[in-house]
């Protein structure tokens, strides 16, 4: 694997996974009321179209960072419109 594709992944882990202690905090608590709505929003569209991006590109790294974080914020939109 290419060094720089190897830092894409490096960097695609550890953005996304700083999103998992929001969703399990979401789901423990069931509580959503300190998350901004339109910023939540705002952020599932921009990952939506870096993820359209990789698609484009054929980058697996832009393509896999995306789609795992898409997942887990939608999961936290789905928590939000439901407890918020």
């Amino acid at each position: 694997m290419a060094s720089i594709e190897l830092i894409g992944y490096l960097a695609a882990t550890l953005t996304t996974a700083a999103f998992l202690p929001q969703v399990v905090q979401v789901w423990k608590s069931k509580s959503t009321k300190d998350l901004s709505l339109p910023t939540l929003l705002s952020f599932i569209a921009g990952v939506s179209m870096w993820l359209i991006y990789g698609l484009l590109l054929n980058s697996s790294p832009i393509i896999a960072a995306n789609a795992v974080t898409l997942v887990l914020n939608l999961v936290i939109l789905r928590f939000k419109l439901k407890y918020g």
